[in-house]
């Protein structure tokens, strides 16, 4: 059995070709994704392990938000005196080294990166731990003085001799380039300034007796761990994190561990499509495999092979197939990730091939998907294969099976299908975001399940739609091709299947989308009232000096400025939430629509109050007049009164969580230091916006990382921000694509081998090889454009419950995109028209005489 198992394998090669792609597909994902992030990671962790300080005192940290305010916390410089005495210290370094800042040229074009990675600002002091190292020019000894990396003077050609303006948060200032530092380790992809010791804590921070954090090196002889109990006790209990190196290493991998998170996850997301679509065709293959083998199983069952011989053999050649694709697939994920190393070059992330980490769980993990996904998907066929009878030798038939009625299908799919309705209906009642997005969930995979289960049901009545026209405009031709794919509804179902999920995705997707896209802009004219808004381009706060050339261009009236405060509020239900809070002036009510349901902007914005939205405040017992407990970082803590409560939908809330919100004032007593994030800007008395505009543009020339928004912008923004996600869904509809073509091209394949005496008898009695061509070519688009339509139709479904699930988060308009579902039904029957080529042509070319005599 083992040999005829090896040969049988090796005499259907071609045949499963098609099918191992998509195994390769799906394992080159998953080990791509594995080895890229385990490279990146092992990377990074060397580059904090060695450049950071034995011992590194910083600011506590007590509140974390996601949102900047543009201040730098800092420590006492002194405090670096004070720790220079404490017994095993090494040398000590009051360290500055700031993010709040923007660089620009000459031309006033920003020198920073733009894919994110911020720009630092340090004071320069040499250690063997220094990230960079001085390989031309000298180093800063002035205040006017600095050093560039090397890689952000090559891509934005600063060389030497060059003039930089220094947008810092105490003030703008001028530096000259006198040297150029080069990366000794990985670039991260920020760009790095060094700026002279003795003032760069003056510039960037406004006093010299100020710094980011104290770096203690431990004397020879001295632990890591020691120091920091002896340093810890110098310090004593003020506000400080003191961690050593690799602590701090580790904190650091944990910031970047979640974009390295969305990277994984992204490809893990394109393997699990990969694995399910190619699971429809891998059975798809078997089947008609095993159908076309039906005389030679009968014939081993009658030469005492028993059941189990059977279904072992055919379970030998999924395995066969699995092991030969997951070692392709392993090859291809090593390139893959090779690639992706490379693409982030172009990111500014200067990692190396030659450090790839291909560590042991990666061809684990591989194997174990394409050799367990093959001999899942084969299972089924081989339980069938088994069943074979002996007497199957002797007939010129297809397995037992095939026209066995759906009965089974059609029960089964049913329960599953009303189950998974009545998670979506439950899905679209909720009114808790969770339980809602839970049953969504539960709903789209019950649904899918059933519409897989289900689909032969289906292909009778709506083939017979679609089809319909076929015999009325191409005749004889087209009533056989609407037949063909009648014959077999598991086939063709089990082949629109692979199409079907691909397009359900982008279904959903599309219509919440869109339903986002319109609710944005819903909200942003509802809300919004101001004429303009200035933001930094990454939402990242800017200095003082923007805001007062604001206030004194010509043709401004109203500003109102925003200013965003990491808080902690005790709740009267017992819970400690932390958010993110905003300030704003006087004025609000100018620039923005507000809806109260109780109390009002003067009520909210007065000293030691604040304001907050219905729904958070309903959730936690809330009222107006109820005193709060709020805590801001450094430990600063204050109780504020609520004055006022919103309806402003989530979406549309001043704040993050609980929309708070309070006067600019209470953010400057207890943050003192922020920066503004935005400012809302109405025109004066008498003056044109369009000149307006202009005039601001001009004011703000010397501010490149500052935007001017009117409505129709931010719309625009909020719209291209989605369409990060839609570009992703779309992504992941190519991969489904490419899979769904492999599986009709091989289901056409087969089907032509399984007809070659009717294809033979056919053409002998007159039809020619064009009209085969076309026969074969409506086919395949009448089984393509069912998937699409299955897919569509389950995607609507979702799209829309979807949308229900974003209206409890203030996102309440539905839309459905009709052009993107349309143009999605034409380009299923171009990939009908496109998967046909191959087996239409070898259909064509085969031999009349050859084909009657074929058995």
């Amino acid at each position: 059995m083992l040999k005829a198992t090896l040969r049988s394998f090796l005499a259907h090669k071609g045949r499963l070709l098609l099918s191992a792609l998509a195994i390769i597909l799906s394992v080159a994902f998953v080990a791509g994704s594995l080895i890229f992030s385990d490279t990146v990671t092992r990377t990074f962790d060397r580059l904090f392990a060695s450049t950071s300080a034995d011992v590194t005192v910083e600011p506590k940290q007590d509140l974390k938000s996601q949102v900047p305010t543009g201040q730098a916390q800092t420590v006492p410089a002194a405090l670096a005196q004070r720790l220079a005495k404490v017994p095993g210290a090494g040398s000590v370094h009051a360290d500055v080294s700031v993010q709040n800042i923007t660089v620009v040229d000459s031309a006033n074009k920003s020198v920073g990166p733009t894919t994110g990675a911020p720009t630092i600002a340090s004071d320069w002091y040499v250690t063997d731990r220094s990230p960079v190292a001085l390989t031309s020019g000298e180093a800063p000894q002035s205040g006017d003085e600095a050093l560039l990396d090397a890689d952000t003077a090559d891509k934005k050609h600063v060389k030497i001799g060059d003039t930089l303006t220094v947008l810092a948060q105490p003030g703008t200032f001028k530096v000259r380039v006198v040297g150029i530092a080069t990366f000794k380790t990985t670039n991260p992809g920020a760009a790095l300034v060094f700026l002279d010791p003795g003032t760069a804590a003056t510039q960037l921070l406004g006093s010299a007796s100020r710094a980011t954090s104290i770096e203690v090196n431990a004397a020879k002889g001295v632990s890591d761990a020691q120091l920091k109990r002896r340093v810890a006790a110098a310090v004593g209990t003020g506000p400080y994190d003191i961690k050593t190196a690799d602590e701090q290493a580790k904190s650091a991998a944990a910031d970047l561990g979640g974009f390295l998170d969305v990277i994984k996850y992204v490809m893990l997301g394109f393997a699990g499509v990969a694995v399910l679509v190619g699971v429809f065709l891998i059975v798809n293959t078997f089947s008609m495999l095993i159908a076309q083998r039906t005389r030679e199983l009968g014939l081993l069952r009658a030469l005492g092979a028993d059941r189990r011989q059977v279904r072992r053999s055919v379970l030998t050649e999924a395995v066969l197939l699995g092991l030969v694709g997951s070692t392709l697939g392993l090859a291809a994920g090593i390139g893959l990730a090779a690639g992706l190393i490379k693409l982030m070059s172009t990111f500014g992330m200067n990692l190396k091939t030659t450090e790839m980490v291909v560590g042991w769980g990666t061809p684990v993990a591989a194997y174990v998907v394409g050799i367990g996904v093959t001999f899942v998907a084969a299972y089924l066929p081989a339980r069938r294969a088994a069943g074979v009878s002996p007497m199957a030798a002797l007939a010129d038939a297809e397995i037992a099976g095939i026209g066995k009625p759906l009965r089974t299908r059609a029960i089964v799919g049913s329960v599953v299908g009303v189950l998974g309705a009545a998670a979506l209906a439950g899905c679209a009642t909720a009114t808790r975001t969770a339980s809602s997005a839970s049953l969504l969930g539960l709903g789209v995979v019950l649904t899918l399940i059933a519409t897989v289960i289900a689909g032969p049901l289906l292909v009778r009545p709506v083939i017979r739609v679609l089809g319909g026209a076929f015999p009325a405009l191409f005749g004889s031709v087209g009533r056989m091709s609407q037949r063909n794919a009648l014959r077999n509804p598991r086939r063709t179902g089990a082949t629109a299947a692979a199409l079907m999920v691909g397009l359900a995705l982008v279904g959903g997707m599309s219509v919440a989308s869109a339903s986002m896209s319109k609710s944005f802009d819903q909200q942003i004219d509802k809300t919004l009232g101001a004429d303009f808004v200035i933001q930094n381009s990454n939402f990242v706060p800017f200095t003082q000096e923007v805001t007062d050339a604001v206030r004194g261009t010509k043709g401004v009236g109203l500003v109102v400025r925003q200013r965003f405060a990491p808080v902690a509020v005790r709740l009267p239900d017992g819970k400690r939430v932390e958010t993110t809070a905003a300030g704003y002036d006087n004025g609000v009510d100018d620039v923005a629509h507000v809806t109260y349901v109780a109390g009002n902007t003067a009520a909210a914005l007065a000293p030691g109050s604040l304001g907050m939205d219905r729904g958070f405040a309903d959730d936690h017992h809330v009222r107006v007049g109820s005193t709060l407990p709020v805590e801001f970082p450094g430990g600063q803590r204050t109780s504020l009164k609520v004055g006022a409560l919103t309806d402003q939908d989530n979406s549309g809330g001043f704040g993050m969580q609980g929309g708070l919100f309070f006067g600019i004032s209470t953010v400057e007593k207890y943050v003192p230091g922020g920066q503004d994030s935005a400012l809302y800007v109405d025109k004066s008395a008498g003056t044109n916006a369009d000149r307006l505009r202009a005039n601001l543009d001009r004011t703000l020339a010397p501010y490149p990382q500052v935007q001017v928004r009117d409505q129709a912008d931010y719309k625009k923004l909020v719209h291209d921000q989605i369409a990060v996600l839609l570009y992703l869904v779309y992504a992941l509809l190519g991969l489904a694509i490419i899979i769904a073509v492999l599986g009709v091209v091989n289901t056409l394949a087969l089907s032509v081998v399984e007809r070659t005496r009717e294809i033979g008898l056919l053409r002998a009695i007159g039809l020619a090889r064009r009209q085969l061509r076309r026969m074969i070519r409506l086919e395949s688009v009448v089984i393509a454009v069912f998937g699409a339509v299955l897919g569509l139709a389950l995607g609507l479904v979702w799209g829309v419950c979807t949308q229900q699930v974003l209206a409890l988060q203030g996102m309440k308009a539905l839309a459905i995109p009709w052009s993107t579902i349309v143009a999605v039904v034409i380009g299923s029957a171009v990939v009908g028209i496109v998967a046909a080529l191959l087996p239409a042509l070898r259909a064509s070319r085969m031999n009349v005489l050859a084909a009657i005599a074929h058995e």
